[in-house]
């Protein structure tokens, strides 16, 4: 794209570089045909943007990535094209690849998570598997969703890729069945739960989500005729309590040796690579029920409750932090105030590998970190 173009873009859609909770995310190229009606791209103005084009190169891109205040290198969690495209449509994978190759011969060796509903070829195996030191995951997103009113890309494509990947080794990088949105009354009859749970042993783990319903989102449906999910729309994912419940069942009648389920995408991120979680939820015991053993005793040796002063002094670096004041610090989290975003929070998490919580956002027990929608029985 030219300057004068990138200048006209939203504020939020100029900026490539953004921090996400599951890792720094890098958006350099924007655009996206797939039409899905619940993507995030609504809350950035880019929608009508379906043709994916780059706001400047790919080694522009990758130098304001590792010179950002946020990146810490070996140790910051990244993210390649996870909000504006999707990484692997033809006209994207030379900018994915150029992205991966650069992080790699700077021999940096922070986890990177690419989310697809794509095609991926044996070919971008074959690269994937040639990155020695970036430590690689594909998250295959699959909804199951038949109705192309919301979701006109086939769930298959990124079936038949998850599978590939899966299937091709011995392999480096690592790969994550990521079901999602669930939606009640959309995707989550008992053949749909069915159907996942024989999909997910075609992964190295799986991770379960819901729906980002924001009103932006919200608009766009009633302005199509499209069946509102909810009736009203939330900051965070919306997953029912009684749907979790169901999940939890299903997932539950599976062989012993069958890959695991996670709550949390960091959580089976970092299982898939034999690390302790770098989110820090140890010590939230409702998400941890589900996990394996040897993954519980990961994140246990790794946990350290850091102190009010630590909280401070990892703040310091920052200057939009200046102001946070540290509430209180207990085993499954520490609770602040007075952060103007989510972004350094989350820089928080990464750096200590603990639990930071805002205390304008509680995360309540039992729903943590998701809407108060379908929990009615919750407190908050």
């Amino acid at each position: 794209m030219s300057k004068e173009a990138v200048a006209a873009l939203p504020q939020r859609a100029r900026e490539v570089v953004e921090y996400r909770k599951s890792g720094l995310s890098l958006n350099h190229v924007q655009g996206c045909p797939l039409g899905c009606a619940f993507c995030i791209r609504h809350t950035y103005d880019l929608w009508d943007a379906d043709r994916p084009r780059a706001l400047m190169s790919d080694g522009e891109a990758v130098e304001q990535l590792v010179r950002h205040r946020y990146f810490r290198p070996h140790d910051t969690p990244l993210q390649v094209f996870n909000r504006a495209t999707d990484p692997f449509l033809p006209g994207v994978r030379g900018h994915l690849f150029a992205v991966l190759e650069d992080l790699d011969r700077r021999g940096l060796t922070n986890p990177v998570l690419v989310i697809t509903r794509g095609f991926v070829s044996v070919r971008d195996c074959e690269r994937l598997n040639s990155l020695a030191n970036v430590k690689v995951t594909l998250l295959f997103t699959y909804s199951g969703i038949d109705d192309k009113r919301i979701e006109p890309h086939p769930s298959g494509t990124a079936v038949r890729s998850m599978r590939l990947a899966t299937s091709y080794g011995p392999r480096r990088y690592r790969t994550i069945f990521y079901w999602r949105p669930l939606v009640p009354g959309l995707n989550d009859t008992t053949a749909h739960l069915a159907r996942a749970v024989g999909l997910s042993r075609w992964a190295d783990a799986t991770v379960f989500t819901g729906l980002f319903y924001r009103d932006e989102i919200a608009d766009y449906y009633r302005a199509n005729g499209l069946p509102e999910p909810y009736e009203e729309t939330a900051r965070r994912k919306i997953v029912p309590e009684t749907l979790e419940e169901r999940i939890l069942a299903a997932f539950a009648r599976r062989p012993p040796d069958a890959p695991p389920l996670f709550r949390k995408t960091s959580c089976a991120v970092s299982y898939a690579h034999g690390l302790p979680d770098y989110n820090g939820h140890y010590g939230i015991d409702e998400l941890c029920d589900i996990c394996p053993a040897a993954q519980l005793d990961r994140c246990a040796q790794a946990h350290r409750v850091p102190t009010a002063l630590q909280l401070l002094e990892a703040a310091g670096a920052l200057p939009e932090a200046t102001g946070m004041r540290v509430i209180e610090v207990t085993e499954r989290a520490a609770e602040v105030e007075g952060l103007p975003s989510e972004q350094p929070r989350y820089y928080l998490q990464h750096r200590l590998g603990f639990q930071v919580h805002d205390a304008a956002h509680p995360h309540r027990r039992r729903r943590h970190g998701r809407a108060a929608i379908g929990w009615e029985s919750t407190n908050g």
